[in-house]
């Protein structure tokens, strides 16, 4: 039998009950205060620390006074019970959600810093909030009196039912866990598959890779097809890579003049141009008698995949109005047909720039 409320009784629990209040208050300055210290380090560890603990202790503090303002009333023994389970799984409640926010953004600041890490991957992040919620949970339920070995039991059970229901969606789980802790891809590379899709990685979410092509679209792939094309990673093991461009001058330019030449043009593009790499040496290889032109390959440094369009497009320009001033001859090939009353001759490929008098008559069929 409880004893009847008196003043006393409600005054000593509206001090407790202050308290609480007065001390969340006076503990949410003080991390405030930690917080803009935090700031000005370059660890994004103690600003995520600062910030769930600003989460947590007011509640804490509050809960606490909450629970001292029932103690010091006349409360039965099942309500007293009641009072101090509900506020323990309050604390509870905030601590779990707090604590996976600070292990999410953890884990997220790791992998951003770190060079080889998913920088941007959500799997990792994803993985470890539900876990934390989950042993969350599993405490409220044991601090409530359930006994969770029989749910455990179940859950297991269960479990089984549910990877056999959803085989792909497993299969794309640990598909996309395979490919991060591999290394082959990561947020940031540019792809190319075997089917044709290309662009920078995006994103490697629980199920599905997203590539940004460069036109801004959006191509999601499963990350179980991911694991199984043949695919090219133009980022790997470096970023900066060379392109070749195909060109070809007349027989009758000298090839000492014609390598030298586009040297001083290849050495131009790589200084002066964005996206090229200053320290690429030039590098002209001649490989080809053709039917009107010495065929040869230029070797251009870009800093990255995307960068090419825009150094062959200056490389280009710059060698065409330098052969020009030079006089060197880029010949196009041309196909000529010589027709004769009774006879049809084959036709013969020139130089477009030849003269009349080197024409090939060809030879009568």
């Amino acid at each position: 039998m409880t004893r009847s409320l008196t003043v006393d009784d409600l005054v000593q629990a509206g001090i407790a009950l202050a308290a609480g209040l007065l001390a969340a208050f006076l503990l949410r300055m003080l991390l405030r205060w930690l917080g803009r210290h935090a700031e000005r380090t370059a660890w994004r560890g103690d600003d995520i620390m600062v910030q769930a603990l600003s989460t947590v202790v007011p509640w804490a503090a509050m809960a606490g006074g909450a629970a001292s303002a029932a103690a010091a009333l006349p409360l039965t023994r099942t309500v007293q019970h009641t009072t101090n389970q509900t506020l323990t799984l309050l604390v509870i409640f905030v601590a779990t959600v707090a604590t996976a926010r600070v292990v999410a953004d953890l884990v997220r600041s790791v992998t951003q810093s770190r060079s080889g890490v998913a920088g941007s991957a959500t799997i990792f992040v994803n993985i470890t909030r539900i876990v934390v919620l989950a042993i969350g949970f599993l405490v409220g339920l044991q601090t409530m009196g359930i006994s969770i070995a029989p749910l455990l039991t179940a859950l297991g059970v269960g479990g089984l039912a549910v990877a056999l229901a959803l085989q792909d969606t497993l299969a794309n789980l640990f598909a996309g866990i395979h490919i991060l802790a591999s290394k082959t891809v990561q947020p940031g590379d540019y792809i190319r598959l075997s089917s044709g899709e290309e662009g920078y990685v995006e994103d490697i979410n629980w199920r599905q890779t997203t590539v940004r092509e460069l036109s801004n679209n959006l191509v999601v792939i499963p990350n179980g097809q991911l694991a199984k094309t043949n695919m090219t990673n133009f980022m790997r093991p470096q970023q900066q890579l060379t392109i070749l461009v195909q060109a070809g001058v007349s027989y009758d330019s000298d090839l000492e003049h014609v390598e030298r030449v586009t040297k001083e043009v290849v050495a131009d593009v790589m200084t002066e141009i964005t996206g090229a790499v200053p320290e690429h040496e030039p590098a002209v290889r001649f490989h080809t008698f053709g039917d009107s032109r010495i065929g040869f390959t230029v070797i251009l440094g870009v800093a990255e995949f995307s960068d090419q369009y825009r150094i062959k497009h200056e490389f280009i320009k710059r060698l065409h109005r330098r052969y020009r001033e030079e006089g060197i001859r880029i010949p196009s090939p041309a196909r000529t047909v010589a027709l004769q009353q009774g006879t049809v001759l084959i036709p013969s490929q020139r130089d477009a720039s030849a003269a009349p008098d080197d024409m090939t008559t060809g030879r009568p069929v």
